[in-house]
């Protein structure tokens, strides 16, 4: 099985599994009984989504298009991915990835601009098996 790195509320992809949404917030305008049946997410885990300060760093980021501040946000979320809960959880995930058919996903549209890539590197670190 794998892990596949999605854009919520994107059509899924055969096979595709379980879809956990690593968002800080619930889609809004969207009932949540409709979160599944709109391909947005199965389970909703903060968990591995960045902090408020965080993804304001990430979004400033963007609007600047600045390489270096892009960079530093990149170090800021490791660091907290680092942190025991988060880190477990991505152990957890790549672990999950070698058996089971899942996908983790965020909002954003532009992937390399999105912490999504970083949880594909650092899922990727741990051995998980995904699937592009």
């Amino acid at each position: 099985m794998s892990i596949r790195i999605v854009r919520l509320g994107t059509p899924r992809a055969p096979g595709e599994g379980l879809r956990v949404g690593t968002v800080r917030r619930p889609p809004r305008g969207v009932p949540k009984t409709e979160f599944a049946s709109q391909d947005w997410y199965d389970v909703w885990y903060p968990n591995l989504a960045p902090s408020v300060e965080t993804m304001k760093q990430a979004q400033e980021a963007q609007k600047a298009d600045s390489p270096a501040q892009w960079n530093a946000f990149v170090r800021k979320f490791k660091a907290e991915m680092a942190e025991s809960d988060a880190s477990r959880s991505l152990d957890l995930l790549a672990a999950l990835s070698h058996g089971t058919a899942l996908s983790v996903g965020c909002y954003c549209e532009d992937e390399a601009h999105c912490h999504r890539s970083v949880l594909r590197s650092l899922l990727a670190e741990r051995g998980a098996d995904i699937v592009d």
